[in-house]
């Protein structure tokens, strides 16, 4: 079973960036779609980037896109998310969670699911917090 360990997060300003990671250890990474969600509190936990098993794709939320970028390195068993253009918004606990593809190693793969109840493994989550 993967285990996943976020890293990153911190207080920055308005219009500074940040990168988080997530790091695995256990199973096999490179069979998982990765994703990030957030949560602020008293909302809902949200869908913010998601990246299939060998990087080739990549989704992003509207609030996010041309802002933030998630990338992995499979060797590393590592999937990051650098965030430009820091909003007060965005001030959240950001988790990392994975999802078995079982087109992993061929030349196919799934479009990661946005809901979080899809994911099979989640990190402890790292706050990353903007001040305006």
């Amino acid at each position: 079973q993967v285990r996943l360990i976020e890293s990153g997060g911190g207080l920055v300003q308005t219009g500074d960036s940040l990168t988080i990671s997530c790091t695995s250890s256990g199973g096999t990474f490179s069979n998982y779609a990765m994703a990030w969600f957030r949560q602020a509190p008293g909302n809902d936990r949200e869908f913010v980037a998601a990246i299939t098993w060998s990087g080739s794709h990549s989704f992003y939320a509207p609030s996010v896109e041309g802002r933030f970028t998630i990338s992995r390195d499979n060797a590393k068993s590592t999937v990051s998310l650098q965030m430009n253009s820091l909003k007060p918004e965005d001030t959240a606990v950001y988790r990392c969670a994975g999802v078995l593809d079982t087109y992993a190693g061929t030349g196919y793969y799934y479009t990661p699911p946005q809901l979080p109840r899809k994911y099979d493994v989640w990190g402890q989550g790292t706050q990353v917090t903007v001040s305006s």
